[in-house]
């Protein structure tokens, strides 16, 4: 059996239609029946069911197809693996973070990172699809809410996110040091678009409480919130470890109680994919930023980065 009896056979599972997997392995359709044939020899059973013109994948065919996915992929680890070693302390990483994230997570962390890693090329893109985008390849590396489970990814903690809200500091509310959930009702507030996870989550939670957000101004992006916030526009429900690392003179902190906001931040990528030098070295550098600004904020309800 023959590696590149695997790929046309690939190649034909994929079209179903030999004339087309021909056309896309450029070779002939009699050189791709050929081989097939070879490979039907080998294994000793028939791997397509022909009917006319049309074909179907036998039991046979189904098993040989999900195990020639194993093999390709252990190839593609293989070679990325050696060439990671060929470019140690090299290579390039695509980051994918929710819409916002990249407020808190990315802007000194990548400075810090492109410091220490001058030769890492790093493309950072904010999505709503991270788990999409990692599963097809499109991410190398997802920062996001903890997914639902998938042996085909690898998921690590990365930290636990309470909610606070965030009025201007001459607001009615700013020397609370608390406020129950639903009396969100009753105050002015900025929030982002009803699309935007952050907005969603929020959502969530009013509606188990019985009530609606009704924001006197949506928006798309993290800068507008706080400066509406700072102008005294109203106030807003944003990540507090996001709030308590911007310091903000003009901002006020308001802790959500019975119940508070909260969600599971992690890092996902693909289980079969060969996390490389250039990887690794995010990963590590994210978990030490995580935990630092953490610390930063010396808050009791702060939970530590799981490493």
């Amino acid at each position: 059996m023959e590696l590149r009896q695997l790929e046309y056979f690939m190649a034909v599972c994929e079209e179903m239609h030999f004339s087309r997997a021909s056309e896309k392995l450029c070779t002939t359709q009699s050189n791709l029946s050929q081989q097939i044939k070879l490979l039907e020899n080998e294994v000793g059973v028939p791997l397509f069911d022909r009917m006319g013109k049309r074909i179907a994948l036998t039991d046979a065919g189904k098993v040989l197809l999900e195990q020639s996915r194993h093999v390709f992929s252990h190839i593609a680890y293989a070679r990325d693996a050696i060439a990671d070693m060929k470019n140690f302390q090299g290579g390039s990483l695509t980051i994918g973070v929710l819409p916002g994230d990249a407020d808190l997570l990315f802007n000194a962390l990548l400075i810090t990172f492109h410091k220490t890693y001058p030769k890492i090329t790093l493309s950072v893109l904010e999505t709503t699809k991270i788990v999409e985008q990692v599963m097809s390849g499109a991410i190398d590396i997802g920062v996001t809410t903890t997914p639902p489970p998938d042996e085909r990814m690898t998921v690590l903690p990365l930290f636990h996110e309470e909610f606070a809200l965030a009025v201007p500091k001459d607001h009615l509310l700013a020397k609370k040091k608390s406020i129950s959930f639903a009396e969100l009702q009753h105050v002015k507030l900025v929030m982002f678009a009803p699309d935007h996870q952050i907005r969603q989550l929020i959502s969530r939670y009013c509606q188990e409480e019985g009530f609606r957000l009704q924001p006197h101004i949506e928006t798309t992006t993290l800068s507008s919130l706080i400066s509406l916030v700072e102008q005294g526009i109203g106030g807003c429900v944003l990540p507090r470890l996001l709030l308590e690392n911007l310091n903000d003179k003009d901002i006020a902190l308001v802790s959500l109680v019975n119940p508070t906001p909260s969600q599971d931040i992690c890092i996902v990528y693909r289980s079969d994919k060969y996390m490389g030098y250039a990887a690794q070295a995010f990963i590590d550098t994210l978990k030490t930023y995580i935990e630092a600004a953490i610390a930063r904020t010396e808050q009791p309800s702060a939970h530590r980065v799981s490493i």
